[in-house]
This record gives structure tokens, sequence and C-alpha cells, in this order.
């Protein structure tokens, strides 16, 4: 190609991308690919796969965020109200509760001791499932797809390989199905211990269900072969009408109600079982681990977790009403003032599909947030101070994020991160008074206060006791103080209010002296005291391991850090074998219960791998008030009781110290109705967009910089034309040279042909 050619196409392709800038509708770096104009699309992240979106399974906030959006339980929380309310989700109304005594009689509403308490559950009729293959069905009734054995189904790869569809009204049978999935040990649901306790007949159920199992295995059968549950009867489940059924539990147990908004209580169609057991699907993924069926406003139509998992509106979805009733706010605005409201009574959802990409850094979601390609974020420490400013009050938005239009959503989450002690370790455990003046030591000394500030840049406070804001049995001020770790300062200015102050770490030494290690060694040996962290490779950084070591420094304690990975990390919680241990709790429910229960003696994790008191810690008269609280309605007395079994708690120290966390969310301007929940991930369906402004802000904040074109396109030509003329000007000199030579040869070939020619002619 010559240079003018050259140059030419230069100036075109910089024409064309110019044009291309001004003409085109999509932004130059859009990462999502474009969709039709009148879908409304939710941009989401997530780092990690899901492992489990079986609802008899899944237990983590990573699995739980997407198949709440597809499953329904019988009951659901309130979206707006704080406290957590409870209301009715497929059911027609709240479940009826019947005390009973040991032949099944009724006895009064108040009665102390019931033998049982009987639950009558309501369906709402007309609620119908997904279009999903396992519904599908010819003219005769029968099932489309059918496979006697793994060859049959060779040619189905994938769900989307299955191309009939069909559905079917949810009725008493899917919930019943379900509850037998929670008894089935194979099915390893984290609840199936706890609702043994109490559903009548489980443990049973459970054995039978394992005998059976095994009767299939004996004859021939692989580990994959369907077994169809509908044949257990449960004897404290049953079913009433096609719309109602009963759950029987042993004595009485409030806290079941929450239980009954868990997807656990999902329904599961029998049919789905079934489907998910043919001869060769579960060896290709195709299992309801992977592809969940349910009734909400959501289907999962994508499960790459490679790459994007899409949530989509489920065709068959009833319609439920936006809540007309929130949050009065006080002297604080209120859900109506802060447009909350402004959607009630309209029919959900709001949107048409939520992607999720795939995004394992917080920095590119971060730069996606802001150009608009993301709706909303968290915030990382990476990006603490371009979002966030800390004054006086408080954590606010910086002015750049307050320019974008973007809002911030705070919330004090239900949850307690902590740092235990193992109470079976001959050193730092036990119950003697020495042993605990040394972890009240070391609670003193670590300083909680400083560790939020450092590395959760001020996002959350320090725990007092296990119960977080927010749930009943809460305290703060002065009243709720751990008093062996702080004093309360008053204000000399207002004798109504201060704070509390860590105890001087001179305290903390004396107290160290006192458990028999004065400045860091055994009083008899002379020894330094050595101790030990035992944690998960990479779960923290060099300088917060540094920094925890320095807390123990400040008492010349020796601090060595045990990092392993996950499962061996694991087998020593389980087995007792570690001594310092970082732990944390989110509530499944927002009662006190859930979170004392994390020190409730027969909870040991030694004694169960499943248990959740990972200190192994035990008092008789903690356990005892526990009992008493477990299954009282909130009341002064219930609240009393649980300050005598703080109070026992702050004494034998089995938590060196803890924290709740506060959760900070960014929405940009075009998101609407997003409120923290804390406990429910079911907030997918409130969710409203504003396209047209989404649209807008990105083509505003995406503008290609094209004055760095122009220059290079400028110094091109600067460099480029002098040559350009020069090359033209050798080129004429070229021209006219060989035009010379060309004449001169011209001419000699016509004189020569002519003397020829006349040869010729005298010859």
């Amino acid at each position: 190609m010559t240079l003018a050619r050259r140059l030419s196409a230069l100036m075109l392709s910089a024409a064309s991308l110019l044009g291309l800038s001004a003409c085109s509708d999509s932004n130059w770096n859009d990462p999502h690919p474009e969709s039709p104009d009148n879908e409304i699309i939710l941009y989401s992240s997530f780092s990690e796969r899901p492992k489990h979106l079986d609802p008899a399974r899944a237990y983590s906030s990573d699995e739980s965020i997407f198949i709440d959006q597809i499953y329904e339980p019988p009951l659901q929380y309130h979206y707006l109200k704080r406290p957590y309310q409870l209301i009715p989700l497929t059911l027609t109304e709240m479940p009826q509760v019947q005390l009973l005594d040991e032949q099944n009689q009724p006895l009064a509403d108040d009665a102390e001791a019931p033998a049982y308490s009987l639950y009558t559950l309501k369906i709402q009729p007309g609620i119908r499932y997904q279009p999903h293959p396992a519904f599908a069905r010819n003219q005769n009734g029968e099932f489309t797809y059918q496979f006697a054995d793994a060859s049959q189904s060779a040619a189905f790869t994938s769900l989307k390989d299955f191309t009939e569809t069909g559905s079917q009204e949810l009725i008493a049978d899917d919930y019943i199905y379900q509850i037998n999935r929670l008894a089935d040990p194979k099915r390893l649901a984290p609840l199936r211990g706890l609702l043994s306790q109490y559903i009548v007949g489980m443990t049973d159920t459970s054995k039978a269900i394992t005998e059976a199992r095994k009767q299939l295995k004996e004859n021939g059968a692989d580990d994959n072969a369907w077994l169809d549950l509908r044949q257990f009867n449960m004897e404290g489940v049953k079913k009433i009408d096609d719309h109602t059924f009963t759950i029987k539990l042993k004595g009485k147990y409030p806290q079941f109600n929450y239980w009954l908004a868990f997807h656990f209580f999902a329904p599961i169609p029998w049919a789905v079982d079934r489907f998910y057991h043919l001869p060769g699907l579960p060896d290709k993924n195709i299992t309801l681990d992977w592809h969940p069926v349910g009734t909400s406003a959501f289907m999962m139509t994508e499960n790459n977790p490679n790459s994007e998992i899409i949530l989509s509106k489920n065709p068959n979805y009833r319609g439920e009403l936006y809540p007309s009733e929130g949050e009065s706010g006080g002297s604080q605005p209120g859900d109506r003032e802060k447009g909350l409201l402004d959607d009630a009574g309209k029919t959900m959802p709001f949107i048409d599909k939520a992607i999720f990409r795939l995004e394992k850094e917080a920095i590119p979601v971060w730069t996606k947030f802001l150009q608009g390609y993301y709706d909303r974020s968290g915030i990382s420490s990476d990006s603490f101070d371009q979002a966030v400013k800390v004054g006086g009050e408080g954590i606010t938005l910086s002015e750049e994020m307050i320019e974008k239009g973007i809002t911030l959503n705070k919330s004090v989450q239900p949850s307690t991160y902590y740092l235990g002690f193992n109470m079976l370790d001959p050193v730092i455990g036990g119950y003697s008074e020495k042993q605990r003046k040394l972890r009240q030591a070391i609670a003193i000394a670590y300083n909680q206060e400083e560790f939020i500030s450092i590395f959760l840049n001020g996002r959350g406070e320090t725990a007092m006791s296990p119960v977080p804001p927010g749930i009943f049995g809460y305290q703060s001020g002065k009243d709720g103080i751990n008093d062996y770790v702080f004093d309360w300062q008053q204000d000399a200015n207002d004798p109504t209010s201060g704070k509390a102050v860590r105890k001087p770490l001179e305290v903390a030494k004396r107290m160290l002296a006192e458990a028999g290690y004065p400045d860091g060694r055994d009083a008899k040996t002379g020894k330094p005291l050595v101790l030990n962290l035992d944690t998960i490779s990479g779960s923290g950084t060099q300088a917060r391991m540094e920094w925890i070591k320095k807390q123990f420094k400040k008492l010349n304690l020796q601090l060595n850090i045990r990092g392993t990975d996950y499962n061996r990390f694991k087998d020593k919680m389980e087995n007792g074998n570690a001594q310092i241990y970082f732990w944390g709790w989110l509530a499944d429910y927002p009662d006190p219960e859930n979170f004392l229960f994390l020190l409730y003696g027969k909870n040991a994790q030694i004694d169960s791998k499943s248990g959740v008191n990972s200190a192994n810690y035990k008092s008789a008269e903690y356990d005892r008030l526990f009992k008493k609280m477990q299954l009282m309605e909130n009341s002064p007395e219930r609240a009393e009781i649980i300050d005598q079994m703080l109070d026992i708690l702050h004494r034998d120290t089995p938590w060196a110290t803890g924290f709740h966390g506060h959760s900070y969310a960014l929405n940009n301007s075009w998101v609407k109705n997003t409120k923290p929940h804390g406990i429910s991930k079911t907030t997918f369906k409130y969710r409203r967009l504003d396209t047209e402004l989404r649209r807008e802000k990105q083509q505003q904040w995406n503008q290609p910089v094209l004055w760095p074109l122009g220059l290079v396109l400028l110094i091109t030509l600067i460099i480029a034309v002098p040559g350009y003329q020069a090359y033209k000007r050798r080129q004429t000199r070229v021209i006219d040279h060989d035009g010379d030579h060309k004449h001169d040869k011209a001419t000699s070939e016509r004189s020569g042909t002519s003397s020829t020619t006349q040869a010729e002619e005298n010859n």
C-alpha cells in the first residue's frame, strides 16, 4: 500500500470512529450485550458459584441470594416494617396454632407446657409453578420424558435440550414432600437435626428412608436411583385437602414460624424429584441442586458459574402487590418520605430479568458501577475513601457520589463475629478463677474498636454480648456494657449520656499476673506463654495478622498463627483441637435464642459435628436459663433471664471480643425500592429501575475521550504532509527522467525499423 493510501485509510478510520461515537445509541465500553428496548434488566455480580441450589441443602448467603427469588416457603418477612414481621406468602393467613395435651385434646392458648402444638396451613389456590420439563405431559397425561436407562437420555446434555415444558398448581402434597426430603439423610439438610427434635415422627421417617435406600442398593440400584418419598407418611405431617395441611410439633416452639419463612420449607413436587433422578441426568449436573424449580417471581434460565447466572421473570407468577405500609421514621424520614411507598399497591415484580456476571475482583465491579453498568455496589476497602467520608455525622456519601445521584443504604446486620476460646484447651480454656482471668486479660488488651476502625473502615460496633442490635435482649448504653472489660465514662456536660471505655492495660496486666502469668511468663517455670490462633490460610492479610499479634504482645504474650486450608481448619474445630479462633453468625431469624444457642452446652461442636457452640462452652446455670428462656414469648421476664445469661458469659469469657457488622450499599439513582433487610434475601421482586435514566447516565458517564485521537491525527499529518510533499517531488523527477530515456529509446527503435524495411525492399 502506498503512503498516500495509508494516510487516506488512517483519516477514514478516524472519521468513522468519530462518526460512530456520535451516532451510536450504545456505549463503546458497555460490557452487556444489547437487549430489547422494552426489557427491564437489573445487573449485578457474583464472585463464587453457589455450591447448592437445592432448598433442602442450601444455607449460605451466596446461595440464598439466588434461590430465595425462586422458591416460596409458606411465610415471608414484610419488606419494609421493623421490627421484623412475618406475613403469609403462599398461605391465605398466618398458620393457626392449637396447643394439645397428651391425648391430643385442645388446651388454652396460654397453656405453659403443652404436649403438642398443631400448626394448620392453608394455601392460596391458583399458584402455579414455572414452566419446566418435569411437568411436561402428553395427551394421555403421561410424562413426556421417561427414560428406562442412561442410553435413552444420552441426547440430552443440558436442561435446555428438553424443549417440552409444562406447569402445575401448588398443592399441599408439595410442601409435605419437601418435609420428607428434609428428613432424608441423603439430602444432608442442615436443619434435620433441629427439626427432628420438634416435628413428630421425623426421626422415624429418617430411619425408614435410610432402610429403603439400603434396600434399593441391595436390589442393584445405583446411587442416583429415585426413591419416591410419597410412600413415607410422617406421623406429624398430615394432608387435609389439596390446599390444607398440618404440622404437629412436640411441646411448644414459637420460633417455628420463622423457619416457615426459610427456603428449607419451600415446596418440591414429587414430579420434579422424579425428573431430576431420570437415568443419566444427575451425571450431567441436571439436578435440583443445579436447576431450581419454584413458584416465585423469577426462575433461573441460565446457570453458567464461569460466566453468568440469569434470573428471568416467571411467566406463570400470580403477581403480588407492593406493600402499602412501612416504617415510620419518628424524628427521621420514614419509608414514605424516602419514596419507599411510591409503588404501594402495584403488581410486582417490576423487572424482567436479573443478570449476575462473574467478577472475581472488587475493583472491576466498582469501576463498572461508577460507569453505570452495575446498578448497585458494596463498598470495599479499596473504594471506601472514594465512596464515603467520615465526619461528625458518621459515614456519609462523598461529594463525587452525591454529584452522581448515588444513594447510600446503611444498616446494622443482625450478626455477630467473634474471637473465641476453645474451653476444652488446658491453657486458654477451663472454668477456674485463674483461667477466667487469663481470658479476661486478653479481652481487655484486644482493642476491638481499633480493629473496626482500621480493617472495617468503622463499619461495625463492638459487641458486648452475642445478641446484636435489632434483636430482643440487646441493650445499649451503660446497662448493656460488659463490665469485666469496660468502664462507663459519664459525659461531664450531659449526665444522661456517656460511653463505654476499655479498661486500662494495667488492669489487664494485673489480671494476667493473678492468672499465673506475670509479664506473660509462667510463674512456676518462667517460660513465656505461647498461644495459638487457628485460622484459614488466606483469610486475613499480613497486616491484619501482625496487628492481632500486637494485641497479645501488649501483655508480652506470644501468638503463633496456625493457618491451614478450610478442611483442616474444620477438622480442628470439630475435634476440639483449635485454641483461639475467629468465627461468626448471621441470624436465621430475629430471636435472641438464635444467638444465645451459640453457647448452649448441648450444641458443643465436640459433641456434634453440626453443633454451633464452637467454643465448646458448658455452664449448667447458663444452660438452665437458656432452656427457660428458649421458648418464651418476648416479655420483661424473658429480658431479665437474658440479662442473667449475659452476666454469666461476661464472667466466664468464652469469647474474647466481637463485633456486629454494619452494612453499606450504594444505589445508582435509577434504582428504587431498596431497603436493607438483614435476614430475608427475597428482595428482587420489590426492585424498580428507571431504565431511561440509566441509559442517559451511562451515555453521560461513558463519552469516549476523542481529543487524544484528534491530537494523534494532527501530529501524524504534521509529520506526514512534508514527507508526502517530498515524496511527490521525487516521484515527479523520476517520471521526467524516465520520460526522456523512453523518448530516445523509441526514436532509435523507429529508426532501426525504417532501415530494416528499406533493406528488405532493396532485396
